[in-house]
């Protein structure tokens, strides 16, 4: 669920720049938004190399107690996490920024960061005091029962944030809603048109996020190339005052079953 930082392949030294290890299809991954006044749900797919070794969300990181998210072996953060306040932090790669870059911090790092806060509002308010320079570009999704915020950095300056709007956003490499993004244009109406209003009745939205067909640029869940595609996917509900809910497939969308995730 990209949220994500796809990085280079292994054969490529940490902090290489060279663009000609990159894959021949994009590498973007999906978090789609619902924002309504009693919920908030999240769905993403993410999408990697698939030799990059990680671990299903758990509590990986001693010095912060709370914090429950899926590990990158390599890097040692995370693409996606929730804290114990039922805030959840999502991170992916803008365009041109696939890979490490020498100087450059880990984004695995920013949802660490961002779950260190109470709500959303908080965590998205601390991110704009960082140093963009700090890493290569990314986007964030941040939520909890109240409300959903995108976070924009682009490598300089400081980051932006912006309140997501009531109704479906979908975030890739590209702003939220961007049509230019072709899985953007081709998914948001269906994500919009089935909207659901938790895990009763989320099926839907579970089969556009197994969809495989398409181009390469346009699929939800991309067809392996080149040693990358999506290797994870998730579903989250958060609402007001209560537990989140999250359900994670440790594989493809298309084969693998979601299951809970414990959230203490």
């Amino acid at each position: 669920m990209t949220g994500c930082f796809a990085p280079l392949p292994p054969a490529a030294a940490e902090g290489s720049q060279n663009s000609h290890h990159a894959p021949c299809c994009p590498i973007v991954c999906t978090v789609v938004v619902l924002v309504r006044p009693n919920r908030i749900l999240l769905a993403a797919n993410r999408d990697e190399r698939l030799d990059r070794p990680w671990d299903s969300p758990a509590a990986w990181w001693p010095g912060r107690p709370g914090v429950i998210g899926g590990r990158d072996r390599t890097a040692g953060g995370t693409w996606m996490g929730i804290n114990r306040h039922g805030v959840a932090a999502a991170v992916l790669n803008r365009p041109g920024t696939l890979g490490p870059a020498a100087g450059k911090r880990s984004r695995g790092e920013l949802p660490l960061l961002a779950l260190d806060h109470p709500t959303a509002a908080t965590a998205a308010e601390a991110m704009t005091s960082l140093d963009a320079g700090a890493w290569r570009g990314f986007n964030m999704v941040l939520a909890d029962g109240t409300g959903a915020w995108f976070v924009r950095g682009l490598g300089h300056g400081r980051p932006v944030a912006e309140a997501l709007a009531q109704g479906v956003s979908m975030i890739t490499a590209h702003d939220p809603n961007d049509l230019t993004s072709p899985r953007t244009a081709r998914h948001l109406p269906r994500f919009a048109a089935a909207e659901p209003s938790g895990i009763a009745d989320w099926q839907p939205w579970h089969d556009i996020l197994a969809d495989r067909r398409g181009e390469s640029a346009e699929q939800m869940n991309v067809v392996p190339e080149d040693g990358f595609g999506t290797v994870c996917s998730c579903f989250v509900v958060l609402r007001p005052g209560e537990a989140p809910i999250w359900l994670f497939a440790a594989g493809p969308p298309h084969e693998a079953a979601f299951r809970p995730v414990t959230i203490r």
